[in-house]
């Protein structure tokens, strides 16, 4: 199946991107810090991107993206949402999925309260937390890695256990390239930004969300608190729970895709299925209104 590399310029950064063949709903995908859109081969190279217009793109300071023009304004979760929906704008996409995994989650909840092409959204490894400090703590696990998460300067062995804790112990080598290059501001002022309450209430935002919201994590996630995540009070949970995947941590689409993908494609389905009654909904109102 052919994918396509390009490039798109946004208001933060030259953004690159991967894309399908496939013409249906397209699909984004949004990887986590310090990682890129490679993170995503499993589900791009699969039976789901020759039908939708599947969408990884590197997050600014990321892969093969450009380093952010103004690193204070851009490196937020607001931000970085931004560029995304400049990116959605560029190629014309009106509705999609959204899929984010870790930072990539909360820059998809954020683009769900600011773009309105957002048809449905999937988490992985990313807790909806309330703003400022003590709300964006309660969803994840405090210990020392959690420190990794705002640390700008990586030593070679921070680099080992960040691609460690991400991957466990299947990661490709060359990962260890991919978080060596990704520019350590991006960690600091978007943790920055989620202590000071930077953008939407997450929680909030999830919790009332009037789109299908799926909810995929590993059991042996290493950062985020999964009893949090399965407490909050959501109106739009697609299958009316939150999905653990037994023997996977932080990355269950790349550790256990044989459960993860199955799970994606139901998703997918779902949401085209609501878009299609929707679609049919406004024309029925629109004919009977004339």
């Amino acid at each position: 199946m052919p994918i396509a590399d390009k490039t798109i310029r946004t208001r933060h950064a030259a953004i690159r991107l991967s894309e399908t063949s496939g013409r249906s709903l397209p699909i984004l995908m949004l990887h986590g810090s310090g990682c890129a859109r490679q993170v995503f081969a499993k589900q791009l190279s699969g039976p789901l991107g020759e039908i939708h217009r599947m969408i990884a793109i590197d997050l600014p300071g990321h892969g093969e993206s450009g380093d952010a023009l103004d690193p204070p304004s851009a490196y937020t979760i607001s931000g970085l949402s931004a560029a995304v929906g400049d990116v959605l704008d560029e190629l014309g996409i009106g509705r999609a999925i959204v899929y984010g995994w870790s930072l990539g989650g909360h820059v998809a909840i954020e683009l769900m309260g600011s773009h309105p092409a957002v048809a449905g959204l999937m988490l992985t490894g990313t807790p909806p937390v309330a703003r400022g400090p003590l709300g964006s703590l309660r969803g994840f696990h405090t210990h020392w890695d959690l420190l990794l998460a705002s640390k700008r300067h990586y030593s070679e062995r921070d680099v080992e256990r960040f691609a460690k804790l991400c991957f466990g112990d299947s990661g490709d080598p060359a990962f260890l390239d991919m978080i060596r290059r990704a520019d350590g501001r991006v960690r600091t002022n978007v943790f920055k930004s989620m202590m000071l309450g930077d953008g939407v209430d997450q929680r909030r935002a999830v919790e009332d969300a009037a789109v299908p919201v799926a909810i995929i994590n590993g059991a042996d996630d290493p950062f985020v608190r999964l009893s949090y995540i399965a407490g909050l009070s959501y109106v739009s949970l697609w299958d009316g729970r939150c999905h653990v995947i037994a023997g996977a941590g932080h990355t269950p689409f790349w550790q256990a895709p044989e459960i993860f993908n199955p799970l994606f494609h139901r998703f997918v389905r779902a949401v085209l299925e609501r878009e299609f009654e929707t679609a049919a909904r406004e024309k029925r109102n629109v004919s009977g209104a004339a």
